[in-house]
């Protein structure tokens, strides 16, 4: 009786992908290509201005130059070996590398779900608490409030993710996805995985319904004070400050609800993982522009940027 691989034996993974399906690799190669330069342009453009004027130094785009850091530190996890992997007929990843890959993903999508809950309250207080603003959302606030985001779900994803490595894996190591996701390689596992199920179901509604209910409750109370305001002209100049984050939130929730309660089929389709794949680079290229697009103020200190710039040749 041949005896199981047991964790010290497993030294890489195979990702399945799209292996079987040559034509869709060669067609997601240059557009995930440009979809990931979009994103990394668009990215760094709006956190290199959001720092370089000082008229935009302000609570909300913080959170916004926190957002595009997130994304540009969230797409590079598995955006250059995928692409690698479309033209490759060897597409493995290392013990290590897909460790780190799946504690990074999960760190930056867990930090995103409280930077969007966190932007909410930012609104909240804009708009419901005008007079206490400055005091409740100061610099030194907003940095605590972030670092503890990111710091929070950094220790989250590590914990989970070596819990999830250290299980012994036996027969095939093919991950059936483009990338280490914790609950494909957690299916290759022969040992007992209860307890890291349940420490991803509790993290799971942690940082899903409960942030998004965070989310509900700040705009139905934004909603109940700009109904109050007698000025239609005033009323739509305060929602308008609340429209790029309700995309980006919707964009992002609507998607993971999609993913998630859609009926589940007893064998995995290509085109789910072509949506994921899809989903994965558009909400992180898309994020910029939607913050950007309507937004005079981000457009206004572009310009001036770019002109420094220019002049400074």
């Amino acid at each position: 009786m041949e005896k199981p691989l047991n964790r010290t034996e497993v030294s890489e993974f195979f990702l399945k992908g799209f292996s079987g399906y040559p034509a869709l690799e060669h067609l997601l190669f240059p557009l995930c290509s440009a979809m990931y330069l979009v994103t990394l342009l668009g990215n760094t453009a709006v956190m290199a201005v959001s720092v370089l004027d000082i008229h935009l130094h302000t609570p909300v785009y913080f959170f916004l130059g926190n957002l595009s850091t997130l994304d540009i530190c969230y797409t590079p996890t598995f955006v250059p070996l995928m692409l690698v992997h479309l033209l490759s007929s060897r597409k493995t990843i290392s013990f290590a590398v897909c460790a780190i890959q799946m504690c990074l993903s999960l760190s930056t999508g867990s930090t995103e779900c409280l930077l969007l809950a966190i932007t909410a309250y930012d609104r909240y207080l804009a708009i419901c608490q005008p007079l206490r603003y400055r005091v409740l959302m100061s610099h030194r606030h907003c940095v605590l409030l972030m670092g503890a985001a990111w710091v929070l779900c950094l220790l989250k994803s590590v914990t989970e993710m070596v819990i999830s490595m250290r299980l012994p894996f036996c027969g095939h190591h093919v991950v059936s996805h483009f990338t280490c996701k914790i609950l494909a390689v957690l299916k290759l596992a022969c040992g007992n995985t209860s307890v890291n199920e349940a420490f991803l179901l509790a993290g799971s509604i942690l940082l899903l319904p409960v942030p998004l209910a965070f989310i509900c409750l700040s705009y139905l109370l934004i909603l109940a004070t700009i109904l109050r305001v007698p000025s239609a002209a005033r009323c739509c100049k305060a929602f308008s400050t609340c429209l790029a984050h309700l995309a980006v939130v919707l964009l992002f929730y609507g998607t993971i609800i999609f993913i998630y309660l859609k009926p589940k089929s007893k064998e995995a389709h290509i085109s789910d993982e072509v949506f994921t794949v899809l989903y994965a680079m558009v909400t992180t290229m898309l994020n910029p522009t939607i913050y950007s697009l309507r937004n005079k103020e981000v457009k206004e200190a572009a310009r001036k940027v770019w002109g420094r710039s220019r002049a400074s040749r």
